[in-house]
């Protein structure tokens, strides 16, 4: 995603461009969930979303947003232990995986391709935590970084 594109993004008004153009400023909870959200309105031909940021940034509450985006109801959770979550039969299928304990990138990979391979016969949007498992490249991937401020809030920079 370009500038130009990311600034034709439609956000709340709660969340601000920081100045320097390099990414958007997240005051709390509810802000990171409304991106999300926003954000899911850009990702109709996205299928693989990488969110790299530490414990706690906002990544699963950004993946809260994306489903409220999609239709979804149900609660959202970290996947941490069972590694992934499949949410069918909405605007769009969600498959959100946490690749946090797998420390191994063959183990990673390998994961990471068999949930590919049905998130594609189900057209499905995967957004990855943690893809740093992985020890493949994956050019055609979104990648969004999260990070916390100083100042407070956070900084969410996409990268497409």
């Amino acid at each position: 995603m370009n500038e130009k594109e990311m600034k034709k993004l439609q956000v709340p008004d709660s969340i601000k461009w920081e100045s320097n153009q390099s990414g958007w400023i997240l005051d709390d909870l509810e802000a990171t969930i409304n991106f999300g959200e926003a954000l899911s309105k850009n990702l109709e031909h996205v299928k693989i979303l990488l969110l790299e940021g530490p414990l706690g940034a906002g990544k699963t509450s950004l993946i809260k947003g994306i489903g409220r985006g999609f239709g979804i109801n149900e609660p959202i959770t970290s996947p941490t232990f069972g590694l992934s979550h499949h949410y069918l039969n909405h605007k769009r299928t969600l498959f959100h995986l946490d690749l946090y304990r797998l420390e191994k990138p063959s183990a990673a990979n390998e994961f990471f391709y068999e949930e590919e391979e049905e998130a594609n016969d189900l057209n499905a949007l995967m957004v990855i935590e943690w893809p740093s498992r992985l020890s493949i490249i994956l050019n055609e991937a979104w990648y969004i970084k999260l990070k916390y401020l100083d100042s407070g809030g956070r900084l969410v920079q996409v990268i497409s």
